[in-house]
């Protein structure tokens, strides 16, 4: 009952009309972010977020989580009626909505994917209303071996459940770690990996190198693969949507299915892509018009975008009640919180409780404008693509210049962001993974200072880190998720006998 107070409080700090502006021209932004391939709800984020540090905390996260959920509904977009996938977990869609789209049912395909999204995100708000308080209020018991435990698990979590290889994976993190080592050491005071540099004495701003990794890093590379915009037109009428929201009841298992897996995914954190993925998949082998999958079947739309919004939603727990981020999105915004001299994890619920009961309200409210400004306005968001991407492109790199300039009003910053940008641009080239390097970033330093706590406290001994059942269990869950593609081939070898038998 008391989280319900707290929302009903939460309801009354967004409800002012500052907020629903912040709140509508977020979802403005993001949809356009996510309708242009080579940008995204991580990018967005990160370009925009200088803009938002003379904006209160409050009305800060609204605008920007707003642009993350725009630009969730708006991968959806390009996905069905241009066949090119404005987001990675946007893929899934494209099996079945376009398809959908060149039958003449793109108002349909695109109905049914705006409201599978706002179900999963729906029911994910839902479980971050619930579970969170729950989270936090244990996580009040966490020490320095139990908050390493916790990073720990975060990482072990991305190297061994992500769909990119390990081994690219734990370079991408490695690199990470090393660029948030750079600076001012917080335990000793010495001077670390700043080779003579007075601009390195404070270590990279994490805001910059995102700027750099995802926003001028995605330009360069959706710039040499040279895009043209070929598609259908779309045009959604009250009719349409009626007739579609009628013959959605019919998929309540697999929309119940999908929330359960994007839910799950978003936390642990695998990410939405994956579960995008994972959910048509089952829901390929389980619908009884499974063979009809791959051809124009509104049930392959309706389970990868109930999936990847749940999941994009959801990952948002582990980073308020916990402060570990469970999706790139995330972790920008994390940084976001840092910046605004907020602390994420226990305490924040706690000492900020506008703060963080406004942002959750800001999600039921965010992603009911989302729904109606997307079924309202899909002919204009699709004729954005009819601009040649030559016009599109310079305007993105001259925000984020912007962008990277006002973080500290030093033309170094700027450097910098075209030195990580073409960073990027390789590691995307050589398939290297970005979200663990950002990861590494934003909670490298963090992850160091627990480590050397808790070595301190034990006077070297590795034994604090299974010194009590939580920590251990812990521990032992990141084991188990560094280990679990090893592990899982071991469990199939096993079986493999007994089925031959």
């Amino acid at each position: 009952m008391e989280s319900i107070g707290d929302l009903m409080h939460g309801f009354a700090v967004v409800l002012s009309w500052q907020n629903l502006l912040y709140m509508v021209i977020g979802i403005v932004l993001g949809v356009i972010i996510g309708v242009l391939p080579g940008l995204g709800g991580a990018n967005g984020v990160a370009i925009l977020l200088p803009l938002t540090f003379s904006m209160p905390p409050t009305s800060a996260i609204i605008l920007l989580s707003c642009i993350y959920w725009g630009a969730l509904f708006g991968g959806a977009i390009t996905s069905i009626l241009f066949n090119i996938p404005g987001e990675p977990w946007s893929v899934a869609t494209t099996f079945d909505g376009h398809p959908m789209a060149q039958n003449g049912k793109a108002g349909e395909a695109l109905t049914a994917a705006f409201t599978s999204s706002f179900v999963g995100a729906l029911f994910a708000v839902i479980v971050i209303t619930l579970a969170a308080p729950l989270v936090a209020s244990f996580a009040l018991q966490f020490g320095p071996a139990e908050k390493f435990s916790v990073f720990f698990l975060a990482f072990c979590s991305f190297v061994g459940m992500g769909k990119e290889p390990p081994t690219k994976t734990i370079a991408a993190m490695m690199l990470g770690f090393v660029l948030a080592a750079v600076g001012t050491d917080t335990v000793t005071g010495q001077l670390r990996l700043t080779f003579g540099s007075t601009e390195l004495l404070s270590g990279f701003d994490f805001l910059i190198a995102v700027i750099g990794l995802f926003g001028i890093g995605e330009i360069l590379l959706t710039m040499e693969e040279g895009l043209s915009f070929r598609g259908k037109a779309a045009s959604i009428n009250p009719t349409v949507v009626w007739q579609t929201w009628k013959e959605l009841p019919r998929y309540w298992m697999t929309s119940l299915r999908s929330c359960l897996i994007g839910c799950w995914m978003g936390i642990t954190p695998a990410g939405a892509t994956p579960a995008s993925f994972m959910s048509y998949g089952i829901a390929k082998r389980t619908s009884r018009n499974g063979d009809k999958f791959g051809q124009g079947e509104i049930e392959g739309v309706v389970a990868p975008e109930t999936a990847a919004h749940a999941a994009g939603t959801s990952a948002l727990l582990p980073m308020l009640s916990l402060g570990v981020p469970g999706s790139p999105t995330a972790a920008v915004l994390l940084g976001g919180l840092l910046i605004w001299g907020l602390q994420p994890g226990p305490l924040l619920f706690v000492e900020q409780k506008d703060f963080v009961w406004g942002l959750i309200a800001s999600m039921y409210l965010g992603n009911i404008v989302g729904l109606i400004i997307v079924l309202t306005m899909v002919p204009f968001f699709a004729a954005i693509l009819r601009v040649p991407f030559s016009i599109i492109a310079p305007i993105i790199l001259v925000i984020c210049a912007i962008g990277a300039y006002t973080v500290h009003n030093n033309t170094f910053d700027v450097v910098m962001m075209l030195v990580f940008g073409v960073a990027g641009y390789f590691l995307k080239k050589c398939n290297y993974p970005l979200a663990p390097l950002v990861l590494a970033i934003v909670l490298g330093d963090k992850a160091e200072e627990s480590f050397r706590q808790s070595l301190l406290i034990s006077q070297g001994g590795l034994g604090v880190f299974f010194s009590n059942a939580l920590v251990s269990t812990i521990m032992v869950l990141g084991l188990v998720a560094l280990f679990w593609p090893a592990l899982s081939n071991l469990y199939g070898r096993l079986l493999t006998p007994r089925r031959a038998a």
